[in-house]
């Protein structure tokens, strides 16, 4: 059985395979997401500069989260990251799942943005 770290190595080899066809660029960046035990993270990325246009992450004090490690806070950063996004005039990302399989907590974040207007 893999331990934790064991897991978290294959989880880089896929995300590294992921990374060699998912590029964004700044009319479509890259949202991509991390998750840990205790939190959720997402950010929009122009790779072409190198540069986060925006983020959202479950320690956002605007989410004023009760628990931090279900769907229902993966749920909210993804409304909270699709909303900043329109703000900047971004309205169509590509999916970077970093690795994850898209189940629980990444299914929720990227099914909450698309709800809340982000096309991918």
């Amino acid at each position: 059985m893999l331990n934790k770290f064991d897991w978290n190595v294959s989880r880089k080899k896929r995300h590294h395979r992921i990374r060699n066809k998912v590029s964004g660029t700044v009319e479509k960046p890259r949202l991509s997401i991390y998750r840990s035990d205790a939190h959720m993270y997402a950010q929009l990325i122009d790779d072409v500069a190198g540069n986060t246009l925006t983020q959202a992450s479950t320690l956002d004090k605007a989410l004023n989260l009760e628990k931090t490690g279900n769907v229902e806070a993966a749920k909210a950063v993804g409304t909270l990251i699709a909303e900043r996004a329109k703000e900047k005039g971004i309205e169509e990302v590509v999916f970077d799942r970093s690795g994850y399989i898209y189940h629980g907590r990444v299914a929720a974040l990227a099914e909450a943005a698309r709800e809340a207007g982000l096309k991918f």
